[in-house]
């Protein structure tokens, strides 16, 4: 089973990518073909600068190696390495009804926060489509926020397949519902477009004062309070055991908990969580040319996959003349 996703280079990384989306990718290099790649392309509809997007393409490649990926056991690659999904973005772009576009919320959203109406913008759902189409996945694990997008890359597939005979696998989304969305310091869903998150691998004063200033209720410290409203229980649950989970929810409910206590040990969960993490991060800082050299491998890899699924398209659709 060939299982794909990618994560966009338009910023610092935060807890919430890693435990919503990359620690489970990282468990299925264990038991299927994975693909991850990091998604510069789509990276452009929000970073216009051309250095931020270079290095934080580098330093997001250095955080999934430091996190676990193994590039010997998936294959791993920066999506503007492999030119084919361009040329098949052009393809299926003439399958794509305007009216499927239309119809995503993403664009919407965007656009409603202020990111300009363009073009790339409009088709970001279509060269997520090639995506995934070029490398004939079986499974896309995406969250709910994504779950639009590929039903569309669901739709173009089985359009192209009905148009030009049997052509792409039809992939299948995999929302898992025991992953908790990973909520921000504001109580918000952690997110850059919200500016509420907690950096991965940053200043250890900056993270430690991004715990403090998480948002709790203004109940006494004697009142009995409910760990399930509680941001800080959501953000303790995915570091802790089973036991300490059950430990603190009854300290909430007990009364007497002081959620600036609260705030410093969840602190230090984190800080020792990621410890070998941020050790292995600072060796992948010395050495970028082992970087690179990764995902131009990867990207070798990718595209000998890409290569035939690329040919049989021009194949059916008369290109190869």
């Amino acid at each position: 089973m060939r299982v794909l996703s990618g994560i966009q280079p338009s910023g610092s990384l935060h807890i919430g990518n890693y435990f919503a989306m990359m620690k489970p990718m990282i468990r299925y290099q264990e038991t299927s073909d994975l693909f991850v790649f990091i998604v510069n392309y789509h990276a452009q509809t929000s970073v216009e600068d051309p250095r931020a997007l270079a290095r934080n393409t580098i330093q997001v490649a250095q955080d999934w190696l430091a996190l676990g990926l193994d590039p010997e056991r998936c294959t791993f690659y920066t999506q503007s390495d492999v030119p084919e999904v361009c040329e098949l973005t052009w393809i299926l772009c003439n399958v794509t009804p305007v009216g499927l576009l239309e119809r995503a919320h993403s664009y919407k959203d965007k656009v409603a926060r202020g990111l300009p109406a363009n073009h790339g913008l409009f088709t970001y759902p279509v060269l997520m489509a090639a995506d995934i189409l070029l490398y004939q996945a079986h499974v896309v694990p995406v969250g709910k926020d994504q779950q639009q997008h590929l039903e569309i890359t669901r739709d173009i597939a089985f359009k192209f397949n009905h148009k030009f005979g049997e052509t792409f696998v039809v992939p299948e989304a995999e929302i898992s519902e025991d992953v908790a969305v990973i909520p921000g310091i504001d109580g918000q869903k952690m997110s850059k477009s919200y500016d509420n998150t907690i950096d991965l691998f940053g200043d250890e004063n900056e993270i430690r004062q991004k715990f403090m200033s998480i948002v709790t209720d203004s109940l006494p410290v004697e009142a009995p309070k409910d760990p399930e409203a509680s941001v800080l229980f959501a953000l303790y649950r995915p570091v802790s055991t089973k036991a300490e989970v059950e430990a603190l929810a009854d300290r909430f409910r007990a009364g007497g908990l002081r959620y600036g206590d609260l705030k410093v040990e969840l602190f230090e969960k984190y800080w020792e969580y990621f410890a070998p993490f941020r050790a292995k991060r600072a060796e992948m800082a010395k050495n970028e040319d082992y970087v690179r050299q990764v995902l131009e491998q990867g990207a070798a890899k990718a595209r000998a996959v890409a290569a035939p699924t690329l040919k049989l398209v021009r194949d059916r659709t008369g290109l190869n003349y």
